[in-house]
């Protein structure tokens, strides 16, 4: 069940696309609203000015592209579910947009309902790929353990070498809610401490980045 979606923002160098999103995502559920940015900048320009609840990106930009991009809202914004929307759907762009931090990728290809469908997934808390996306290449740790997409954020900070006090600034979170997360994360991967769940992380990671 999708709660608490106030403001999305898309991110697309095409304005007609950016405009039939917008009127998309207004059936996710009442009072969403939504803004558009042509390029990095303009976005970055946008999420200092107002929150967000997701953000839609196109990986074809302008200037910076949308992997890259994807890479720096990884690190000033953690807690900010990124979707990937590209026409570039073959599975190894797949596995290198969720090994960079994406929430879920969606093909330009997809149809409105199934895009809503998408979305309402992730900001459940989950991650979503589409049915042809190989299982090795991202989708194992979520499959395979249960490991929910905000449990994923605090893991990879997690082997980024940050502490339980750093992961609680960088998303907006207590310390003792990170510490949950963390017990619940060595529970789901039936491990006891931090070298053993990196291991297993980093044994599910995409084969060809």
């Amino acid at each position: 069940m999708v709660t608490s979606v106030k403001n999305i923002l898309i991110v697309d160098d095409h304005a007609l696309v950016r405009e039939g999103l917008m009127q998309t995502l207004l059936q996710l559920e009442e009072g969403v609203t939504c803004s558009g940015a042509e390029n990095a900048d303009e976005a970055l320009r946008l999420l200092q000015e107002d929150d967000y609840s997701l953000l839609l990106l196109d990986l074809m930009l302008p200037g910076i592209n949308g992997m890259a991009f994807l890479g720096v809202l990884r690190k000033r914004y953690p807690a900010l579910p990124v979707v990937i929307l590209s026409a570039l759907d073959d599975p190894d762009t797949m596995a290198r947009a969720m090994r960079h931090g994406a929430s879920g990728f969606v093909p330009k290809s997809s149809s409105g309902e199934e895009l809503l469908a998408a979305l309402r997934l992730v900001l459940s808390g989950s991650v979503f790929l589409p049915p042809h996306m190989d299982k090795a290449s991202g989708r194992s740790l979520t499959e395979r353990y249960g490991v929910t997409a905000g449990q994923m954020r605090v893991l990879e900070l997690l082997s980024q070498g940050k502490t339980n006090r750093e992961i609680a600034e960088l998303l907006g979170l207590t310390e003792g809610t990170v510490k949950v997360h963390v017990s619940a994360i060595f529970k789901a991967l039936n491990v006891t401490n931090r070298s053993q769940a990196l291991l297993i992380m980093n044994k599910n990671k995409p084969a060809r980045l």
